[in-house]
């Protein structure tokens, strides 16, 4: 069973994960999630929902996979994922994160690759804990942060660690809007998205591009020297 699925309906993409678990990325989620955005991007899509299954968006990398990979293989899986994000990040098209659940670490860092997110009401986690862990952030992922999080609140939620309800995401400004549980989140997802479909996507792409492109180029320079081990 795929860990991603993919749906193309009126030119609106929908990106679901689910593994029935935490939504936890591992190489076959990278595989999966950019053969996702290559379908997106061949079939034309004017926008992108990135949802997960209730209960969880996701809970970041695979912290078991993690320990038994060699150096060589903790480099490429800590690559792929900065790329797969960025990736995100610069896509040509407007994006949403749907977030049904918990939303932690790399899950949080994806949601806030996204150009507007919402959360599903509930007793959920919305937490950069990289900090608590012991983990410190490349370039890239603080390039996020910032695209994402309001200044005053990126100490806090960045380097605190600090975890926040969907309630309080929204609160401070980190999240465009909350979802009552009763809803279909889905077709919330998708009523937004439609307000975005009469965009002009040329304009819409090149000022994108303008806005994050070299920022964009320049960590992704940062990105071997900041791989959590030196190459010879």
């Amino acid at each position: 069973m795929k860990k991603i699925q993919y749906k193309l309906e009126k030119e609106i993409a929908t990106i679901t994960m689910d593994d029935g678990k935490a939504n936890a990325m591992d190489s076959v989620f990278f595989e999966e999630m950019g053969q996702a955005i290559d379908r997106l991007e061949g079939d034309g899509a004017k926008t992108l929902i990135i949802t997960g299954r209730p209960g969880y968006f996701s809970g970041g990398l695979d912290v078991k996979l993690m320990p038994s990979l060699s150096p060589t293989e903790l480099n490429a899986f800590v690559e792929i994922f900065a790329r797969t994000i960025l990736r995100i990040f610069s896509l040509p098209v407007p994006t949403f994160a749907v977030c049904t659940g918990h939303t932690v670490a790399g899950g949080a860092i994806l949601a806030f690759s996204c150009d507007l997110r919402f959360a599903v009401e509930g007793p959920y986690r919305i937490q950069m804990n990289e900090m608590v862990i012991g983990i410190s952030f490349p370039s890239w992922m603080l390039l996020i942060g910032r695209s994402a999080v309001p200044v005053q609140w990126l100490a806090e939620s960045f380097l605190h660690g600090r975890a926040y309800s969907p309630a309080e995401a929204v609160e401070k400004g980190m999240f465009h809007g909350l979802i009552k549980n009763e809803e279909d989140v889905i077709a919330h997802a998708r009523a937004q998205a439609e307000n975005l479909k009469t965009l002009n996507l040329q304009a819409y792409h090149t000022s994108k591009k303008r806005m994050r492109g070299s920022d964009v180029e320049h960590v992704l320079e940062l990105l071997k020297e900041e791989l959590p081990f030196k190459e010879n």
